[in-house]
């Protein structure tokens, strides 16, 4: 190889290592930005498909019996006021059932405000995660029609 083609090749080589430097520096810098705007929006609802926003408990957060979850969901999601919520330990077995009731007029395409009130006993000997599934009420049994929003939370005694 010839003087020129050493010196070009070095080149080469201290730009690409160059690059990969900044590109990682500017990566982490983004997640850190996207961790930041993350935590600042701790109290906005957490959206499910324009469908559903669940403002307490947020995901990952620490939960304990009673659990009391609000949010907003559109009509459509209820049947005669309610859903059915559930409550499932890390192993998908359920904990917890019941069901949100609708705070306002639910045969709207709008969002209605919504509460429920679940109980649950929580085994955290092997683990403390676990589920919140709130599922679409299909009073017509239609596999079409069905739909639930899962996320996971940290489940306390």
């Amino acid at each position: 190889m010839s003087k020129t083609n050493q010196i070009i090749f070095v080149l080469i080589t201290v730009a690409l290592v160059i690059s990969f430097v900044l590109n990682f520096v500017v990566d982490r810098k983004e997640a850190k930005l996207t961790t930041e705007e993350s935590n600042s929006s701790e109290l906005s609802p957490v959206v499910y498909k324009d469908l559903i926003k669940v403002s307490s408990p947020l995901p990952d957060t620490k939960v304990s019996s009673p659990l009391v979850i609000e949010g907003e969901a559109r009509g459509m999601w209820f049947f005669e006021a309610n859903f059915p919520v559930l409550v499932t330990d890390w192993d998908g077995l359920i904990i917890g059932e019941g069901f949100a009731e609708a705070e306002g007029n639910w045969m709207t395409e709008d969002y209605v405000p919504f509460t429920a009130t679940i109980t649950f006993t929580a085994d955290t000997r092997i683990s403390d995660r676990g589920s919140i599934i709130l599922k679409r009420s299909n009073a017509s049994g239609l596999p079409e029609h069905d739909d639930a929003f899962e996320y996971q939370v940290s489940l306390s005694e």
